[in-house]
């Protein structure tokens, strides 16, 4: 399989290879560190009674925790793509697909986004470009995209800063809410809308929550950079300098956590952007969120082995129910309830 069939694989590739090799971290903080849980010295638990199920789109969850989208359209992808769902089929985790955009336009590789092969149980997430709906892209093809990996959602991404620092970008993010609807009304899945790394705001939610989304993956600022990633990619001085203004952008993923809770308590909040373990999951969902999700930290593990990616995800369940048994409260429900306090 080649590594650089069309200009969307080639883009796919070097993203892969430039988040394995660099140090591509957002220069913002996720705002998490600005919190801490209070400490109960008499938690009155056993800490192996600590529940973290929960129950999303009708599938049973060993925790608040997936592995978010990353990759595809590779052959290296496809390796790490099978060894995620390796994992997250043992651990009983939901996984999202990185972009199926590349599928989409090069049906034959569309066999790196294929996982139900090793994974089927899992809640699994297909995943498209929501700008690509004013590119062409259609409802029937964001079904096709679901049914081609059978997967029990969706996710639009929203990637506008992405687009605006890329040379070749597509920047026409014009009426998207009304096309979004469209996607929601004409699927039999739930539409997710996910942020890339910059956050959402209240507006947006609003927007959004309005077009009939399931769920918000907020993706805050703190975590990898796609501003830092082309810079990394970009061909002249010009363009690296373009992208490296915007290195500070975005909304802190505790601040996005927080403004979509206020203004919409009921709604499917999930957490991601800069989450490294089990501590920074808990706060998130303190904060408001359902789930937390975190990709550099699979994906290094996944570039190693399934095996890998497995102990990664176990050593972060355990500090989710350590976080839990600090905190003195035995399941999600409880956790979701305690205020935590800022730090001064």
């Amino acid at each position: 399989m080649s590594q650089k069939n069309s200009p969307t694989s080639s883009r796919k590739y070097d993203h892969l290879e430039i988040n394995l090799k660099n140090d591509v971290r957002s220069g913002l903080s996720t705002g998490l560190e600005n919190y801490r849980f209070p400490h109960q010295a008499l938690p009155e638990l056993n800490l192996d009674d600590i529940s973290l199920d929960l129950k999303l789109f009708g599938k049973q969850l060993s925790a608040p925790l997936f592995i978010s989208s990353m990759t595809g359209g590779t052959e290296r992808a496809r390796v790490i793509n099978q060894n995620l769902a390796l994992a997250a089929q043992k651990t009983g985790i939901p996984m999202g697909l990185g972009s199926q955009r590349v599928a989409l336009e090069n049906p034959e590789l569309d066999l790196t986004f294929q996982v139900r092969n090793v994974a089927p149980d899992i809640l699994l997430f297909a995943n498209l470009g929501a700008v690509q709906l004013n590119y062409g892209l259609t409802p029937a093809d964001c079904q096709e995209a679901v049914a081609s990996v059978e997967a029990d959602a969706l996710i639009l991404h929203l990637n506008s800063l992405q687009e605006a620092v890329m040379g070749e970008g597509n920047t026409d993010f014009s009426g998207l809410a009304a096309k979004i609807a469209d996607v929601c009304r004409a699927l039999d899945v739930p539409v997710i809308v996910k942020e890339v790394g910059w956050g959402i705001s209240k507006s947006t939610a609003d927007l959004l929550v309005q077009a009939g989304v399931a769920a918000l993956d907020i993706a805050g600022a703190g975590g990898t950079s796609w501003t830092e990633v082309e810079m990394h990619r970009a061909e002249d001085d010009q363009s690296r300098k373009i992208a490296s203004t915007f290195l500070n952008w975005g909304i802190p993923t505790a601040e996005s956590i927080i403004q979509v809770r206020e203004s919409h308590p009921d709604l499917k909040i999930f957490a991601s952007g800069g989450l490294r373990n089990g501590l920074d999951i808990a706060k998130t969902v303190a904060l408001g969120a359902l789930m937390g999700g975190m990709a550099s930290p699979f994906l290094q593990a996944a570039d190693q082995s399934a095996e890998a990616v497995v102990a990664e995800i176990q050593r972060t369940k355990r500090e989710i129910q350590i976080s839990m048994f600090g905190a003195g409260v035995a399941d999600l429900k409880a956790l979701s309830e305690i205020q935590l306090l800022p730090i001064k």
